[in-house]
């Protein structure tokens, strides 16, 4: 079987508002858009910027190193910069994040937030497992566990392999401080990151959506996932 492309093109070596607040109830959407193309995440939802020097809304959300926002290459560039984004359909345009490989796909929120987490993914071929934890670096009591099922390739719009997407999320009791997404990296896109509900916000624009996966096949790959952290963890 030939292998799935990544979510990032790889093109002449190109290597993809509110205030802060304490553990509210409050939804908060993270979509990503007015990061650059391949520009490391960093301090950009944190009071300051990505590593291109772009700087978001101060919602309180650090990211680990791995964490990359990468812009759709159907995506005419103002400044004459290549966008390299494999992907279609994105519930917010025109932008994503994804990881890379490594161990640091880790998102910290210091103040906490409660009640639910919840985001639009895309997957060709490969399965991932997002868990929620109780304190920061994926410390603390696990509070829940999305796992995650391929979607397959459908539409782009009008190019990229990655075009599919499917809401995800979970309820939980208490206060996250951080959320651990696991998977290959460079082969999961997410969009419209939510805190505060089990249901992402809204899409600005019509998504290609895929049946959701049966409960058997969810609960399959959750019974997986407690086992890939519990080995991680000792």
């Amino acid at each position: 079987m030939p292998m799935p492309m990544p979510i990032r093109r790889c093109a002449l070596a190109v290597a993809l508002s509110m205030s802060a607040y304490t553990a509210s109830a409050a939804v908060v959407t993270l979509t990503f858009e007015g990061a650059g193309n391949l520009a490391r995440l960093e301090r950009y939802y944190n009071g300051g910027t990505d590593s291109q020097g772009h700087a978001g809304p101060n919602l309180g959300v650090a990211f680990g190193s791995t964490a990359r926002s990468i812009i759709d290459e159907d995506v005419p560039s103002v400044d004459g910069s290549l966008h390299t984004g494999n992907f279609g359909n994105e519930p917010s345009p025109d932008t994503v994040l994804f990881f890379l490989d490594g161990p640091a796909a880790v998102l910290n929120v210091a103040d906490g937030f409660r009640d639910g987490f919840s985001f639009y993914y895309s997957s060709t071929t490969y399965a991932g497992i997002v868990s929620v934890f109780a304190q920061s670096d994926a410390g603390g009591s696990l509070l829940g566990t999305i796992a995650l099922s391929p979607l397959g390739v459908g539409q782009g719009d009008p190019t990229g392999s990655y075009n599919r997407w499917l809401a995800a999320g979970l309820s939980f009791e208490g206060v996250a401080r951080s959320v651990a997404f696991g998977g290959t990296g460079d082969r999961i896109a997410f969009d419209n990151v939510t805190f505060g509900s089990a249901t992402p916000g809204a899409p600005l624009s019509p998504i290609q959506t895929v049946a959701e996966p049966s409960t058997l096949a969810l609960l399959g790959l959750g019974l997986l996932a407690a086992g890939v952290w519990a080995r991680r963890r000792t």
